[in-house]
């Protein structure tokens, strides 16, 4: 079975903000919680100490990303070494190190690459960045501008799924879909991209907290969606 063609899609819960939000996601069937350091902008964001926190709490089957918007790889491996999360996203690209440098000072940790669709070049990104990396996440951005910083993520907003899709077809490392999922629309996306999982922020929040009833008919439309036959 292709690696982004699972008989069972996974779901990553991110904007995590405190140990009860961490055990609903879990209740709930979450395989892996995102925990959002200082960014630019957008939502989800905690201190270093509240991610470390959270990520003592859970059991050691699920994933917990440090989502972190450093580029230089001495601070990331020094923030991952201070939160103690077993995996690491990164929402932007690297402009100081390696890959290969990260994976041989964490070994253990996983490392995804964030990659942003905003058109047909990131299926160039995914294709050389795919075989150095453990996973990538396709998320949608908003583009700062007169002054604001840009929206590495969290931004309610879904990207061309097609993009995605081809994405999923051609790299070998498990993807996550991201941006503008919601109980309305997640069973289409999962039909149209076949993901190796689903990631989700807003579309399972009111008020920017966890909604237990959002959470709920998300996991459902998941469990429920019909697998094609070349699963």
């Amino acid at each position: 079975i292709p690696v982004n063609r699972p008989a069972v899609v996974r779901v990553k819960i991110c904007c995590i903000a405190s140990v009860e939000e961490a055990w609903m996601a879990i209740r709930h069937g979450a395989s892996a919680i995102g925990l959002i350091s200082e960014m630019p902008s957008g939502p989800g964001m905690i201190p270093e100490e509240q991610i470390t926190e959270i990520a003592a709490s859970l059991p050691l089957a699920v994933g917990s990303f440090l989502l972190t918007s450093l580029t230089d790889v001495s601070e990331i491996i020094a923030q991952q070494r201070r939160c103690r999360t077993n995996a690491i996203q990164l929402c932007n690209p690297l402009h100081t190190g390696t890959y290969e440098e990260l994976k041989a000072l964490l070994p253990g940790i996983s490392i995804a690459q964030v990659i942003h669709v905003t058109g047909r070049e990131a299926v160039d990104e995914a294709r050389r960045v795919g075989p150095r990396v453990d996973g990538i996440v396709l998320d949608s951005r908003i583009v700062g501008g007169s002054g604001r910083a840009p929206q590495l993520g969290g931004t309610g907003q879904t990207h061309d799924w097609t993009i995605s899709r081809q994405i999923c077809e051609e790299v070998d490392v498990p993807v996550f879909l991201a941006g503008g999922l919601r109980p309305d629309n997640v069973a289409e996306a999962i039909r149209v991209v076949c993901p190796y999982a689903i990631d989700v922020c807003t579309g399972v929040r009111t008020g920017g907290k966890l909604d237990e009833s959002k959470l709920a008919a998300f996991l459902a439309r998941i469990s429920h969606q019909p697998r094609r036959e070349a699963l």
